[in-house]
């Protein structure tokens, strides 16, 4: 038979209440922590047979750590192996009793929540164990270590910790606790828990939260009464109520001298001592209610201050105390109303459409201080300014105000009094963030805040609510809802039939001008900007304004604009003011005196703006109008000095990197409606692009709404109302450099032509023919340079082309390039590549057929996100892409140079126009002005019916010109040519 091991057991009870406990042989030499884990837990069901027993060394000792729970079970019923004999250490075996002890009162109940903890700001437990009688007697501990038992308080409390923590239903029992006695909540008191040991004893606290029974029958409430007709002053009282007869109710003074009868009789063994009590507390924890004569009495008497310090800053404090305390029903109420200054517009302003012209025209008001749905007389709010009062009794109903706000209503007045009024700015502002309010229910929204010297600032730390009159409520809806303005008619002289949104469009922006406000025409490309600006000039002459109107806009789209005006809108006298002969000084202000538009671009607008500073235009429009985005650049600052009537935006882009993009097109539209650079940065561009602010974010958008109109073509309404195929010419011009190469290729042509004859003139005509089209549309395919990198910049066609593909591709649209010259697809691939940053493919004869197939599939692929895995550009030699392609994943084809046979251009664009299109295809044809694009271009629209006998196959009919004929046809018209 084998011996059993003999083990001497010893152990250290840690602050933390853990147990390490540790164990020596006969020898007296350590044994080893695994082997006492087995030996003292393999039957241990609760530790999962010493897999949870920690593994610990303390003082090179190794040893076992056991959580306080752990700890107790194992000290009161161990379970060791029977092959080991335990011999306990002395302070093990004390510590054995103490764990007894701790078993037995968690299982009598002997144990309530620790004062002493509460008081340090923490959920603690403590032993209560009993004294006398037969329960004294059920305690397993020798009576000299029954004083002990109480120093062992905190293991207790650290016993029962860890229990809550281990045991589910122990943790649903205490929250339990927690949830009915809200004093526990230690955490969330406002009454320092230090300060409420002045007034409440252990005993008392025990009852407060519901441990222990109180025998007192009745509940005594601090009531405060408000002043009546008689008196003006407060009153103090307390208002005892019966527990098991709650009608019975009996008013006393602070005293506890009843106001009327007697005290019940069941209550007088209890009144005197718990009356006095609760008046002791009720100054210690509010010690100015002290009474001047005698320090024990509380005063029964406050002032509108007092009692508002009462309600605000110490009922509260009271009823953390666990002190019911009344005070009137109007007071919470009172405390949820924000009192706000409401602005009434007076009847006559807006009664004439001359009275509200700009922003900055000042509107009349008539001022009101609000406090819930009572509107105070400026009698009342003088009243209550001089008698500086927070709380006052008005019309019978108690208000509250205090000294800030008044602060800032005077403040307010005082400013708006010294600008005469509001802007229409101002109210407009201030209206719109008032509904975001309303809709959000944040009443305590703050407007925007601008930096000094704009009017808004001085109103944004003031809730203001603006009452609108009908005219001006009339006017607000017709800003924000565009469908609601009236239609005009369209203009009589305009050569075109305009769709539906596009009149909506037109007569938009008639509405802002009626008013002074400028707005931004921010349709989608393809919906017709250009149509409809062209419109609003016509519908405006017909309502007979004069003077010149000025339309700014890139270079490269000059000439476009130039020949939309001619087909849309002969009757117009339009004068262009670009190129090195354009007018100067004098001059210029006869030229333009006689015109109703003048063109100029973004250069331009800059080198000559002492010119242009010199007349009043009528309307100022900026085409692509994101060409100011950047705010310090010149040509926006000399724009946004030049005066006019109305300012107009048009762009497809209005925001395309940040949002002070938007701000630079806004305040160009309407100066200072978005207040300054650096104020709008501060209150919406850091908040909403490092935050992505939702709040900020409705507020710009109601802010902008009313002067930005934005339509897209996946409207539903847009959609339908759109033609399948839209064909549109783009015109752009010729730089300097283009221009100088092309006019000595046709000198040197011409020189040849005297004495060339037969199939050597074909050869010259053609060989020149190759070189005027290579210039129109880069320089270096015709003098075969290395590409730099701002090659764009030598083609106003390329320029133009960046910037629609630009466009198409923002709007996660894809497009088709088509251009007959591998050179200029291998210079476009990489110019848009760097430009877009994402790859664009390319399409020639050399292609082999399965990369051919490859590239396909890749530009077919359903994702048209920017830098996705499929393309969005696809650049196609026109004989190598014109026929046999289906490319349907594009709806944006662009013709860069034109093979000049319909026919060919139709099989072009037919990639994407073709059965399982699903989408409008918008078809885009560039022309060179003044050369020889223009011409042939001129001479296909004149016959289109006769198209395919005039034009015949390729380009072999202009061989057949006679010299003038030709002449005609590749002669420069040096008006187009850059400066």
């Amino acid at each position: 038979m084998m011996a059993q091991s003999v083990l001497v057991l010893q152990g250290t009870r840690l602050t933390t209440g853990e147990l390490f406990l540790f164990a020596t042989d006969e020898t007296g030499r350590s044994y080893p922590a695994r082997r006492l884990k087995s030996l003292l837990f393999a039957w241990d069901s609760r530790s999962f047979y010493g897999t949870r027993i920690e593994s610990a060394h303390r003082e090179e000792r190794p040893g076992l750590l056991l959580s306080p729970y752990t700890a107790v079970s194992f000290l009161t019923t161990p379970r060791p192996s029977l092959h080991v004999s335990l011999q306990w250490e002395e302070g093990l075996m004390k510590l054995q009793q103490i764990a007894h002890v701790y078993v037995t009162a968690l299982s009598q109940g002997w144990f309530v929540p620790s004062y002493e903890c509460w008081k340090s700001g923490r959920l603690g437990w403590q032993l209560r164990l009993p004294s006398t009688g037969e329960a004294a007697s059920q305690i397993p501990v020798q009576e000299s270590l029954r004083e002990e038992v109480s120093y062992w308080n905190e293991w207790f409390d650290q016993v029962v910790l860890d229990l809550s923590q281990r045991e589910p239903e122990i943790t649903a029992a205490l929250q339990r606790v927690l949830d009915e006695n809200p004093i526990l909540d230690t955490v969330s008191a406002s009454l320092s828990n230090a300060q409420a040991t002045e007034w409440m004893k252990e005993e008392e606290w025990l009852v407060r939260i519901g441990w222990k029974r109180d025998d007192v029958p009745f509940r005594l409430s601090v009531q405060l009464m408000e002043p009546n007709a008689e008196h003006d002053l407060w009153h103090l009282r307390f208002l005892v109520q019966d527990l098991e007869n709650p009608s019975l109710v009996v008013e006393t003074d602070l005293l506890g001298t009843p106001v009327e009868g007697d005290v019940p009789v069941h209550w007088q063994p209890y009144w005197v001592p718990r009356t006095k009590q609760e008046v002791t507390k009720l100054l210690q924890i509010i010690p100015w209610l002290q009474s001047e004569e005698r320090a024990e009495q509380p005063k029964a008497e406050l002032d509108d201050e007092q009692a508002l310090a009462f309600m605000e800053q110490e009922s509260p404090k009271l009823m953390q105390a666990g002190c019911s305390v009344l005070v009137p029903a109007w007071w919470e109420e009172l405390r949820s109303r924000t009192p706000r200054l409401k602005a009434k517009v007076r009847s006559t302003v807006g009664s004439s459409k001359q009275s509200l012209f700009g922003l900055d025209q000042i509107v009349q008001f008539d001022w009101r201080v609000v406090v819930g749905d009572m509107e105070l007389t400026e009698a009342e709010f003088a009243r209550i300014v001089a008698e500086k009062k927070r709380l006052i009794s008005i019309r019978g109903r108690w208000i509250q105000l205090d000294q800030q706000f008044l602060n800032q209503v005077m403040s307010t007045a005082r400013r708006v009094q010294k600008n005469n009024g509001l802007s229409l700015r101002d109210v407009l502002e201030l209206h719109w963030l008032g509904l975001q309010r309303e809709e959000t229910r944040q009443l305590a929204d703050e407007a925007a805040v601008k930096e000094s010297g704009d009017p808004g600032d001085q109103l944004a730390d003031l809730q203001i609510e603006v009452e609108l009159n009908s005219y001006l409520q009339a006017f607000v809806h017709h800003l924000q809802e565009v469908s609601s303005i009236p239609r005009i008619s369209p203009p009589a002289t305009l050569q075109a039939n305009l769709r539906g949104y596009q009149l909506e469009g037109v007569s938009w922006l008639l509405f802002l001008r009626q008013y002074g406000l400028g707005g931004c025409l921010a349709d989608d490309m393809g919906l017709g900007k250009t149509l409809q600006f062209i419109a609003y000039l016509l519908a405006s002459r017909e309502r007979g304004t004069t003077g010149p109107s000025l339309l700014v806009c890139p270079t490269s789209v000059l000439g476009n604009w130039q020949k939309e005006l001619q087909r849309f809108a002969p009757s117009l006298r339009v004068y262009v003011h670009y190129g090195s002969p354009r007018a100067k000084e004098d001059s210029f202000l006869e030229t333009v005196r006689d015109a109703d538009l003048v063109i100029t671009s973004y250069t331009l607008a800059h080198l000559d703006q002492e010119d242009l500073e010199r007349v009043k235009w009528d309307a100022i429009c900026l085409d692509e109008a994101q060409t100011i985005k950047n705010t310090h650049t010149k040509h926006r600052k000399a724009l946004r000095q030049l005066e006019a009537n109305h300012r107009i935006a048009l762009t497809g882009t209005p925001i395309e990197n940040r949002l002070t993009e938007l701000w630079s097109i806004l305040d160009f539209l309407n100066p200072g409606y978005l207040g300054s650079l650096s104020a709008f940065t501060k209150s919406y561009v850091n908040p909403i692009e490092k935050n992505n602010d939702t709040q900020r974010i409705a507020q710009i958008q109601m802010l902008i709404r009313p002067f930005l109109l934005r339509r897209v073509k996946k409207d539903p309404a847009i959609q339908l109302d759109l033609p399948e195929k839209n064909e549109m010419k783009t015109y752009v011009s010729l730089t300097v450099e283009q221009g100088a190469l092309y006019e000595h290729v046709v000198q040197e042509l011409f020189e040849k032509l005297q004495t060339a004859e037969g199939m050597a003139k074909k050869g010259l005509i053609l060989g020149a023919l190759t070189k005027l089209k290579q210039i129109c549309d880069h320089p270096t395919l015709l003098l075969k340079e290395e590409i730099t990198s701002n090659a764009e910049q030598r083609s106003n066609k390329v320029v133009r082309l960046l910037e629609l593909v630009e466009e198409v591709r923002s709007e996660g649209d894809k497009c088709l390039i088509f251009t007959q010259y591998v050179e200029m697809g291998n210079l476009l691939q990489q110019m848009l590549e760097r430009k877009l940053r994402e790859p664009v493919l390319f399409l020639h004869g050399g292609i082999p057929k399965a990369k051919r197939d490859r590239l396909v599939d890749q530009f077919q692929e359903s994702s048209t996100e920017k830098n996705a895995a499929s393309a969005g550009v696809f650049i196609l030699s026109l004989k190598a892409g014109g026929t046999g392609l289906n490319l349907t994943a594009a709806n944006h084809v662009f013709h860069f140079d034109r093979w000049w046979n319909p026919a060919v251009e139709d099989q072009a664009t037919d990639r994407a126009f073709r059965i399982g299109q699903t989408r409008d295809v918008q078809v885009h044809k560039f022309v060179t002005l003044g050369t020889l694009e223009e011409r042939i271009d001129e001479m296909i629209e004149r016959k289109q019916g006769l198209s395919k006998q005039i034009v015949g196959s390729g380009e072999n009919w202009i061989t057949e010109m006679s010299n003038q004929e030709l002449r005609d046809i590749f002669a420069l018209r040096k008006e187009w040519i850059g400066t």
